[in-house]
């Protein structure tokens, strides 16, 4: 009975089952789980975890800029101890109902600061070789890397929307944290006001780059009055399901494989490569994918008018 009980607490601080990756649900998760688990002993909040990840993580990207295998190693341990960390946050926050803005916007940055210190270490390991070109490589991979992250999350959030409804997503719209942004005040809510600035942009982004599902959802309140039946989430988290296993993909897992297996031949610019090509050559299918289904659903809708 108490190892049902434990397996009912672990599922309950998973964002669901259609959005987890093999590797987060017996890896990540399950040490993530037992982090909060103490974290929550010590009163400690999910806030100052992600902080203590992301200082994890750019400790990790410090050990990719030396040329040796031991020591990337070690580095490679640290990432892999501050997604331990990225996900005990989140479990945290789920088990305690210690969700907050900030916390969103926090964790969003978390990841992109690791992923500055990776691109930074190794383009100075690089560059008495490779020069400013590496530098150049390394922008170019960064401009893509922040795309292909952003609409991950953002599609991670929309399935999680139709599949659970609001209370089970971390779904953001722009209009709202534009109000909430400028209610705050520069000189008194400085760090807060200026995380709300990027969390803002990243927002208006990845709206940005999916016209179709933002029609869809005008299309959706004006015919279903912000009630969605059932039959409709149910079509469209089966069309969105699929596209789950590529926003995983995006996101962490797939790609630190990569960054690993570059350090070990020693030939860490291959990652920055795998980057531009593979990696964008999944979000392009994925965003085209899912604004051809957005654009279907919404025709559809509009025939109910």
């Amino acid at each position: 009975m108490k190892a049902n009980n434990n397996n009912k607490g672990f599922e309950s601080t998973l964002k669901s089952l259609d959005t987890e990756e093999f590797i987060d649900i017996h890896f990540y998760r399950p040490i993530g789980y037992q982090w909060a688990l103490l974290f929550n002993k010590l009163n400690i909040s999910p806030n100052a975890v992600t902080i203590a990840s992301i200082f994890i993580g750019i400790a990790s990207g410090v050990c990719f800029y030396f040329d040796d295998v031991k020591i990337n190693v070690v580095g490679m341990l640290l990432l892999i101890w501050a997604n331990s960390y990225d996900s005990a946050d989140g479990q945290l926050a789920r088990m305690t109902g210690k969700k907050s803005e900030l916390g969103r916007i926090l964790d969003g940055t978390c990841g992109d600061l690791w992923f500055i210190s990776i691109y930074a270490a190794i383009c100075l390991r690089l560059t008495p070789d490779w020069g400013i070109s590496i530098w150049i490589l390394a922008a170019a991979t960064g401009f893509f890397h922040s795309k292909q992250a952003a609409m991950a999350d953002y599609y991670r959030n929309i399935h999680l929307l139709f599949l659970k409804g609001e209370s089970g997503s971390e779904l953001s719209k722009s209009n709202k944290l534009k109000n909430d942004y400028y209610q705050l005040s520069w000189r008194k809510e400085f760090i807060y006001k200026l995380f709300s600035f990027f969390y803002l942009n990243y927002t208006k982004r990845q709206e940005k780059n999916t016209p179709q599902f933002q029609e869809m959802m005008k299309s959706v309140e004006d015919v279903y009055k912000g009630i969605i039946p059932n039959s409709f989430r149910q079509a469209f988290r089966t069309k969105s399901l699929p596209l789950m296993k590529y926003t995983n993909m995006l996101s962490f897992n797939t790609r630190v494989i990569a960054l690993f297996a570059s350090l070990f031949i020693d030939m860490p610019w291959l990652y920055f490569v795998f980057e531009i090509t593979i990696l964008n050559m999944m979000l392009i299918y994925m965003v085209r994918t899912h604004e051809k289904f957005c654009e279907i659903f919404r025709i559809e809708i509009l025939k109910e008018k």
